[in-house]
């Protein structure tokens, strides 16, 4: 089940690991690592291929008051998305090296979309005292570290 038809969380953001397709991650190797963070992560419906390739998961950090669906794409579409984005993000004032992770990008023909969403308080209403992205950005890392690939956060126009 995907976090959008949980009624108790609201979507906030999508972020992208950019990889090359070789460097996709067996479901195993995905879920022994984000466990190792020991971050209080829960771990639901992991979804691999039929040669044990990570597909999809759903990860929830209940302390953070967020949750994320995890998701592997590739092909042509993402190299043209990839493109667009780097032609984007080139524009934003970037240090040398988010300019060099950004180039690294094009090279990529597969991502990871990681939809990151925000549980709601009990009236319904955003919480954002009680919202944390740093589960977010730890799975990003460690997703990064797993394909030798490159996060970005495309609303802040940041490779990370």
């Amino acid at each position: 089940m995907s976090m959008f038809q949980h009624p108790d969380y609201q979507w906030r953001e999508t972020c992208f690991v950019f990889f090359c397709r070789d460097r996709r991650p067996k479901l195993k190797q995905v879920l022994k690592s984000i466990e190792a963070l020991d971050a209080g992560l829960e771990l639901f419906n992991p979804q691999a291929d039929s040669q044990g390739y990570f597909e999809s998961l759903t990860v929830v950090a209940q302390d953070d008051h967020a949750a994320m669906d995890v998701s592997y794409l590739w092909g042509a579409e993402v190299q043209e998305e990839a493109a667009k984005l780097v032609k984007e993000l080139s524009k934003a004032d970037l240090q040398e090296n988010e300019c060099e992770e950004l180039q690294r990008i094009l090279d990529c023909d597969a991502r990871f979309d990681i939809l990151h969403f925000e549980r709601t308080a009990s009236d319904g209403e955003l919480d954002e005292e009680m919202f944390d992205p740093s589960a977010l950005i730890l799975v990003l890392g460690e997703l990064s570290r797993l394909t030798n690939g490159v996060a970005v956060d495309p609303q802040s126009g940041v490779a990370l």
